[in-house]
């Protein structure tokens, strides 16, 4: 397996040593975020294309390490087919928003694109609930509905949660880690290569992303590394129970996936349906994310992302500690326990004079 600490490492130096002179090309040719928007928590100029680093260091390390010697060498050819197809799509439509901006109905058409290849061409689809609710599994028609409907919810969460220095890159490297841990153990190199090539780009990339922030990802890193994770949480759900065994074969896969995913997803989901209530379009900016929550019980940006980390990991534990329980069992402890403690901001009051170190730089959805 010294595959997988080399695609790591490939990865996270490519994103460190690539950064500093990204960021000064960045300022020089006014790639950056104005702070004009009363919304916007930065109160400086502040680079936005980090996300074309995250890509080129993922793809790179990815492409470089491919391990052409796994048992089933077609299938893996053929997911890494698809897999760069679509992650290009949506860098240049990512990158496009973050330096001039794309219509809404342009953004729409290229999610509907990417959905179809993988769903269609690539076969990438979820068959079933895998025991949950006693669903195992579900007709061909609603196998394309549920997996394009998982496709934009997921990759569209990781774009709304881009709200403060260190956040979508912090969770993005907590689920990568996780998912790359599970397919080592299941024996899936290919997909435990895709994982730790983007966790080592991840963690170069926070180390210029983390509180105060040198540099956002913008559209183009959030959008990649949505769909890098869509499609590992895709491949987890479906991989084949025959081939698992040990400690990862207790683990319920689906439940596993979305602990994993739990605060992009939680998240989403919530403020979805606090936009809908209030009559607003659910894609409209506010100030009602958990993360501007917990700024204004008085934490900084570093004491938020690193609540919200540990959440995280929390529920993630949680999926691992119910592994011997039933799907329903775990899958509802999980969502339990996940949605209590996404309340408890929600009961602490607000503080009535915010620092104003606590609005130093981050982007807003």
């Amino acid at each position: 397996m010294i595959i997988l600490p080399l695609v790591f490492f490939t990865s996270f130096f490519v994103v460190l040593l690539s950064t500093p002179a990204l960021i000064r090309v960045a300022l020089l040719k006014r790639l950056f975020d104005e702070p004009d928007d009363e919304r916007k928590l930065h109160r400086r100029r502040i680079p936005t294309i980090g996300g074309v680093i995250i890509f080129g260091g993922t793809i790179f390390a990815f492409a470089l390490w491919f391990p052409i010697d796994t048992p089933e060498l077609v299938k893996s050819v053929t997911d890494f087919k698809f897999i760069i197809a679509t992650i290009i799509i949506l860098f240049f439509v990512g990158i496009k928003d973050d330096i001039i901006g794309t219509a809404p109905v342009k953004k729409l058409v290229a999610h509907v694109i990417v959905g179809m290849i993988l769903v269609l061409m690539a076969d990438l689809r979820l068959t079933g609930l895998h025991g949950i609710f006693g669903v195992r599994e579900i007709p061909y028609w609603g196998q394309i509905f549920m997996s394009l409907f998982t496709y934009i919810v997921v990759v569209n969460s990781f774009n709304l949660i881009d709200g403060v220095d260190g956040l979508a890159g912090g969770v993005g490297l907590i689920a990568s880690v996780a998912f790359g841990t599970w397919f080592l153990l299941a024996g899936n190199t290919v997909m435990a290569c895709l994982s730790f090539a983007l966790s080592g780009s991840l963690l170069a990339f926070l180390i210029f992303n983390f509180s105060p922030a040198k540099i956002f990802m913008g559209d183009s890193g959030s959008l990649s590394i949505g769909l890098i994770l869509c499609v590992l949480s895709l491949k987890l759900v479906e991989y084949d129970q025959s081939q698992l065994t040990g400690f990862v074969s207790e683990i319920s896969k689906p439940v596993f996936a979305l602990a994993v995913l739990t605060y992009p997803l939680f998240d989403t989901l919530r403020i979805f349906i606090y936009r809908s209530l209030r009559g607003l379009s659910p894609f409209s900016a506010d100030r009602n994310h958990i993360h501007h929550r917990l700024i204004d019980i008085g934490l900084n940006h570093r004491q938020t992302v690193l609540c919200i980390y540990s959440y995280n990991l929390i529920v993630i534990a949680l999926a691992v500690f119910t592994r011997h329980l039933s799907p329903n069992y775990s899958f509802i402890i999980v969502g339990i326990g996940a949605l209590a403690l996404a309340q408890v901001p929600f009961f602490i009051p607000k503080r009535k004079n915010i620092s104003e170190s606590n609005s130093e730089s981050a982007n807003e959805k």
